[in-house]
């Protein structure tokens, strides 16, 4: 089935109303009333250019353009001549937005979501908004674009089969060691956001726990200072102090290496097995644990698992 889309008139038509125009390298285009509804509209995360016509086409089109920040948004309306009602959604004020943004919904409205930059929701605000629209009964209508999780992993040089978005890591040293100490046990490359006044730290971190592993380091993407640095995470880590800090950053790391340390499933099946024909599940854990290099719960549950199926017993004795 062909997919409908949306036509883009020339402003030679008959002249829409000014607040339905926008403007592509000088060319005014016209839009039409946007479905009811409320759209995500991902929008770029550094490049002003890096935007669909069909946002550009919906920004134009909404009732209102709910944003984090009213002026990074302007700047991109400005951009394209839209004329737009922007209002502010953001975590300090969602809980009083959100019903605000609902009756308009309920009034038959059209409503744009966007985040600061990139795609709305992801460590953005929002969910709990869209959570509401839907429970409501209106529309939600997702308009994909600019992502810096994705934007990284492709120019990261790691493998992208599987990956696990972390989002921002804890600001103590103690969570962010321990958040670390559980993302290093996940068989994929991992993507983390981090600030410029903590990356430098989140990398020392990083060596400790993941040293060997390969990374990358993915600084201001998109934008004039756009900087990748590739190599070990020990290599990052060293190189720490003469980072340049100012700028938005995204760490990529790789997932563990086959060898890493961490016995595989069937490996550690067998080393269960041996382990509880000689002994108690509670020696048999204990041993797996110190062999295999998996969490002690992981390790105890299988154990369970593997004793009841031999008929050797369920408890730790």
């Amino acid at each position: 089935m062909r997919a409908k889309t949306s036509t883009l008139h020339s402003s030679d038509a008959t002249t829409p109303p000014a607040d339905r125009t926008f403007s592509v390298a000088g060319q005014v285009l016209t839009a039409p009333k946007a479905v009811p509804g409320l759209h995500l509209v991902a929008t770029p995360i550094g490049n002003l250019g890096d935007i669909t016509l069909r946002a550009l086409e919906t920004l134009a089109g909404v009732d209102v353009v709910a944003c984090e920040d009213t002026r990074i948004t302007r700047r991109l309306t400005e951009r394209y001549a839209i004329t737009a009602e922007l209002k502010p959604y953001h975590e300090h004020n969602a809980a009083q937005a959100r019903p605000k943004i609902l009756e308009r919904l309920a009034q038959g409205a059209s409503v744009a979501l966007v985040s600061d930059a990139g795609t709305p929701l992801i460590s953005d605000p929002g969910f709990k908004l869209v959570r509401e629209v839907c429970a409501a009964g209106h529309q939600v209508i997702a308009l994909p674009g600019p992502s810096s999780v994705l934007t990284a992993l492709s120019v990261a040089a790691l493998p992208t089969d599987r990956f696990f978005f972390e989002g921002f890591l804890p600001s103590k040293e103690h969570a962010r060691r321990a958040r670390l100490t559980e993302l290093a046990r996940i068989d994929a490359t991992l993507v983390m956001f981090e600030s410029g006044n903590r990356v430098q730290d989140s990398l020392r971190d990083l060596a400790a726990i993941m040293g060997t592993r390969d990374a990358a380091i993915c600084r201001e993407l998109t934008k004039l200072h756009e900087e990748v640095q590739r190599a070990p995470v020990a290599e990052l880590a060293a190189r720490a102090d003469t980072l340049e800090t100012r700028g938005e950053f995204v760490l990529v790391v790789g997932p563990p290496a086959e060898d890493a340390g961490m016995m595989g499933e069937a490996a550690l099946d067998d080393l269960l097995r041996t382990s509880l024909a000689r002994g108690s599940v509670k020696d048999a854990v204990a041993h797996a644990v110190e062999l295999s290099g998996r969490p002690r719960r992981e390790v105890y549950a299988r154990a369970l698992e593997l004793a009841r199926a031999t008929g050797d017993g369920d408890g730790e004795d």
